[in-house]
């Protein structure tokens, strides 16, 4: 079992936890696509547990390397862009294409898309293996995630129209670029 452990194998303990969240990822867009939402929240919810874990022990155990660096930023393009914009999709927009204006919600879901997919990109580029900086510039997509959550329970409740859904997705997007400074936990 020592192989947990190496820092050279890519599947050490760090990494293997990072796969979690990618499977997780996975069985939240399989339940975004049947329709059931609450079990598609849970395992989202579970990748974002899985993303926490990862960086305490890669960091805990020096198992820190640009593959682990690499392999997170795709998890977290799976399942903190992808998986909160096919949620807002299934839960809020499928079938009302036609009623509201299409154009709007293509550019609202690319936007988003290119705007997490461009930060995490920022990300790796700016990361250093082992090190974790005091901040993070731009809002990380883990929090961007959080935040499309709210506008969905938000409009669950029944007092936010579906166009204003797509401009916090815009507004959200935008954050995630933006200059503005988060503490890193």
């Amino acid at each position: 079992m020592s192989f947990l452990f190496n820092k050279n194998n890519h599947f050490n303990l760090a990494n293997i936890v990072t796969f979690f969240n990618i499977a997780a990822g996975i069985f939240a867009i399989y339940f975004l696509t049947h329709h059931e939402f609450f079990a598609a929240a849970l395992f989202a919810w579970l990748a974002g547990g899985f993303d926490i874990i990862d960086g305490k022990i890669a960091r805990k155990y020096n198992l820190s390397t640009e593959f682990g660096i690499q392999l997170d930023s795709y998890a977290d393009f799976l399942s903190f862009v992808i998986v909160p914009t096919m949620f807002i999709y299934f839960a809020v927009i499928d079938t009302k294409e036609l009623m509201l204006n299409t154009p709007l919600i293509v550019f609202a879901f690319v936007y988003y898309v290119i705007s997490g997919l461009r930060r995490l990109i920022q990300f790796n580029i700016n990361a250093e293996e082992g090190e974790v900086a005091k901040h993070f510039v731009g809002i990380p997509t883990p929090l961007g995630a959080i935040l499309l959550w709210l506008v969905y329970l938000i409009y669950l409740t029944g007092f936010m129209h579906e166009h204003v859904v797509l401009g916090l997705m815009i507004i959200i997007g935008y954050l995630l670029n933006s200059k503005i400074k988060i503490p890193h936990l």
